[in-house]
């Protein structure tokens, strides 16, 4: 398995968890109108994103963690500039320079963190498969066959 078919690479490139290649976002760019909106369905195996009401609610943990990550980085690199002498840093001086560039940096970058926090959500919970297109045939089938059994039942 190549670094292009990996969970993680999917994650980022923000692909279906399921078969790896339909886009999860209707548009490719954070920065363009309709951002947030989500396909309703894998173009390329039909697996189904909607889920259930509420399900990326939890995605607001892992974008909690993301920026949590970006608030380190920052500080991570303000240190380092220190320390090469780029910039004078310390943090209990220089706190107002933090939260500059820290709140600069989160808002440049939050519509890439929300629609990044969605993706990590749902490929924790979605396992890849090779035969994605097949097995969500199947189970559309499976759907329908329920369905309609139920429908003979009501008719009966």
């Amino acid at each position: 398995m190549g670094f292009k078919n990996s969970k993680f690479y999917s994650m980022v490139a923000m692909t279906c968890p399921r078969c790896h290649e339909g886009d999860l976002f209707k548009t490719k760019s954070a920065y363009k109108k309709g951002m947030a909106d989500m396909n309703p369905r894998c173009t390329h195996c039909g697996e189904d994103f909607g889920r259930e009401p509420g399900y990326y609610y939890g995605a607001a943990y892992v974008s909690y963690g993301l920026t949590v990550a970006l608030w380190v980085a920052v500080f991570v690199a303000l240190v380092t500039f220190d320390a090469l002498g780029i910039i004078s840093f310390s943090f209990f001086d220089d706190a107002v320079l933090f939260l500059v560039v820290g709140i600069s940096v989160l808002l440049i970058l939050m519509p890439v963190l929300y629609r990044l926090s969605r993706s990590m959500w749902i490929h924790m919970f979605v396992k890849y498969r090779a035969d994605a297109v097949a097995f969500n045939d199947g189970k559309r089938r499976a759907r329908e066959e329920r369905r309609n059994e139920k429908t003979q039942e009501a008719i009966h």
